[in-house]
């Protein structure tokens, strides 16, 4: 792949691109972003976060992407946006050295199938492969090292980073990122047992991301068992992730870092995920459900609203009485209402 160098613009493009509202010089060149403290006389800060509000009076940036209500305190050129975090996301796309860039072909080393369908403008890195009945749409980067299974569909302008697998029968949307190390299609865990060994059953079915879906590195999605898991358009998964067979994730939900879900859950749409959280199988999330870091989730949520579970860290000698009495609770629960039942008589 052929990396393209950091794009420049004026501060007058940039706040034209970001619907921004610029005091300053819009003649003004940059070519990049950093954070308030770091940022150099050629660069754009942002602050989206009150907590860096201190470091705003002494930043050497170009130009600083704020709310309106921090005008006052800045003491360079600024991009005046109702939502600065959704600006700094606008922006850094328009920075990012990996977008545009010119594809660089098919590698020499690669390895693709006779019979594999291949759009326009495609770039297949070193050492990957594109199986048998593969299709890749218009704009397509396979990263190096990345296997592309057969009869696997992938949609325009998605990418494989480096060493990715993708099974086969898997279908790919549009604009879709995987990270490396991330596998897309592997076997859902189904084992039968007879009582002295398990025995393997079979995963038919697929894998269906939608488009916009972005998976982070080394997380794993696995097929389904006969019907597919199906991953909604604009899904984000970060690393680490394990998404089990026939799971089902609504569209603009959120996943983060090693969060587990089990067999045949469905995820509703709006949904976010902390760190950590795990899932049990067949359950229901409805629409808009938040979950803490952390978090076991054993029944189904029908109501949507932010839900956690677990305790909090504590000194251990703390922990180690409340671990008891958590034993007792069961024992204290009958006692207190033979007490009331009593007091009632």
């Amino acid at each position: 792949m052929t990396r393209s160098a950091i794009p420049k613009m004026t501060l007058g493009d940039l706040a034209e691109r970001l619907g921004a509202r610029l005091v300053g010089d819009a003649g003004r060149q940059v070519g990049g972003l950093a954070t308030l403290g770091e940022a150099g006389p050629d660069q754009v800060a942002f602050l989206a976060n009150r907590a860096y509000l201190k470091d705003l009076p002494g930043t050497r940036a170009a130009a600083v992407l704020l709310h309106p209500q921090h005008a006052d305190s800045c003491p360079v050129d600024r991009l005046e946006l109702d939502n600065p975090y959704l600006g700094y996301a606008a922006a850094s796309r328009l920075f990012d050295s990996l977008a545009g860039h010119d594809p660089a072909g098919i590698h020499p080393s690669a390895v693709v199938d006779p019979t594999a369908t291949l759009g326009e403008r495609i770039e297949v890195g070193a050492n990957a492969v594109i199986e048998a009945g593969a299709t890749l749409g218009d704009d397509v980067v396979i990263g190096p090292g990345s296997v592309v299974g057969a009869d696997t569909t992938i949609g325009d302008g998605s990418r494989l980073h480096a060493n990715v697998t993708v099974y086969h029968g898997v279908m790919i949307g549009r604009r879709v990122i995987l990270h490396s190390g991330s596998v897309v299609g592997g076997d859902g865990f189904g084992f039968a047992h007879d009582g002295s060994r398990w025995h393997k059953i079979a995963q038919l079915g697929g894998v269906v991301l939608g488009d916009d879906v972005e998976v982070g590195s080394c997380s794993s999605i696995d097929r389904g068992a006969l019907g597919d898991t199906l991953i909604g358009n604009d899904v984000k998964i970060d690393s680490q992730v394990q998404i089990a067979h026939n799971v089902q994730i609504g569209e603009h939900s959120a996943l983060a870092g090693c969060v587990g879900i089990a067999g045949s859950t469905k995820v509703g749409r709006h949904c976010m995920l902390g760190g950590g959280v795990g899932l049990a199988g067949h359950l229901t999330l409805c629409d808009g459900v938040q979950v803490t870091g952390m978090s076991l989730v054993t029944n189904s949520i029908h109501e949507p609203g932010v839900y956690s579970s677990g305790t909090g860290a504590m000194a251990n000698a703390q922990w180690r009485k409340n671990a008891v009495r958590f034993k007792q609770l069961d024992d204290m629960a009958k006692r207190l209402t033979r007490l009331e039942r009593a007091r009632g008589a």
